[in-house]
Order: C-alpha cells, then structure tokens, then sequence
C-alpha cells in the first residue's frame, strides 16, 4: 500500500495540494482503511505528506527553498556515492547498473515516460547500494523518496538516460576524478527541471 501511495506521488499521478482521503483510497484500492491510514502515515514521516489535524491529509507542496537545499544535501552526498561505487563495485553490481540504464534507455525511446523515470531512480539507487557504505545509505533513505519526487520528473528523458550512460562508464572505469566533475553538473539538470516545474502555473510535479 505505502509503495502504490509512494509511486503515484513520486510519478505525478497525486499533485501537489491533492487531498488524501482514507475511505477514498480505499474504495479505489479494494482494501480496508488501516493500511491507508498507516501508509499515509509513512509517507508523512518521509515528506512526502503533510497530515493536517481535524482535516485530511495532502500531498506536500515544495517551494524553491525546498527544492535549493534538497540540492545541495543531495550533491555532496550522491557525489560519495558514485566515488565508492566507483571504487568498490563488482561484475555482479556493475551487471546491474547497466541493465537499470538498458531499461531507461529503451523506455526513453518508446516514449515511456512512467517506466523510464522508475529505471532512471533505479540506476541511482543500485549504485547506493554499490557504494557498499551503510552510513551513506542510511543517511540517503532518510530522505530518498522526496529526493525521487523532487528531481526524478526529467523534462528530456533520452539525454537523462545519456547522462547516465557517461556515468555508468565512468563508473566501470573507476573514474573518480570524471565522477567528481560529472555529478554535480548531472544532479543540476534535474534541479533545473523541478524548478521549472515549481515554477509552472499548473504545478504539478
């Protein structure tokens, strides 16, 4: 249920300002309110929702401010992460980073907006994991879901998933210095692309 309420926040299919009403889910979804209420719940804990007394729940309206300090927490944190990843992967993990690519790369090319934004969070996320730092890993699951929704709605999803094709060989090649340039200019095209968002009469990330 938390990921179902997760993903359709993260994807866009729940706005900004959207009310979210436990009986409502539940009919949608066919289950009893407990899970929604406990999934809403999580979701707040993670930013994602802001829970309103005697009222409902909605989904979090970001501001700029958000948007600049999430950015800057992310790129010193995400730079790490593809260093070690650099450092430390295996054939196994390196096998895993370039199927999650393969997967965006062909979504972006079918026009397959939902399925290429999940691999493109998925090419980030496997190369946490490959980071092989557990601090680092709790320190990113604190705040990866709005990380997700903030900066993971890419406007041009084919050169997002070359961005991530310049990364995944310097990744393999052990390139740390590339690594260390490369990422804050790859982290800069999706804040520019929330901010546009942020920005839109419409606001509707």
């Amino acid at each position: 249920m938390t990921r179902i309420l997760r993903d359709d926040i993260i994807l866009g299919r729940r706005v900004p300002g959207s009310r979210l009403v436990e009986r409502d889910i539940a009919a949608e979804l066919n289950v009893s309110r407990l899970p929604v209420r406990e999934a809403i719940r999580t979701l707040v804990g993670e930013g994602v929702v802001v829970a309103r007394p005697r009222t409902w729940a909605v989904v979090r309206e970001f501001t700029h401010r958000d948007i600049q300090d999430f950015g800057e927490v992310r790129e010193a944190i995400e730079t790490l992460i593809f260093v070690f990843a650099a450092e430390r992967h295996d054939d196994a993990g390196i096998a895993r980073l370039q199927a999650s690519y393969e997967r965006e790369l062909a979504a972006s090319k079918a026009g397959d907006v939902e399925a290429a934004r999940i691999a493109a969070g998925e090419f980030h996320e496997i190369s946490a994991e490959l980071a092989g730092n557990e601090m680092l890993g709790e320190l990113i699951g604190v705040f990866v879901t709005r990380l997700r929704w903030l900066f993971g709605q890419h406007d041009d999803l084919l050169a997002m998933a070359d961005e991530h094709r310049v990364i995944l060989e310097a990744v393999v090649a052990r390139d740390v210095e590339k690594l260390r340039w490369l990422i804050p200019r790859h982290l800069a095209s999706g804040q520019a692309a929330a901010e546009r968002r942020l920005a839109s009469p419409t606001y509707s990330i």
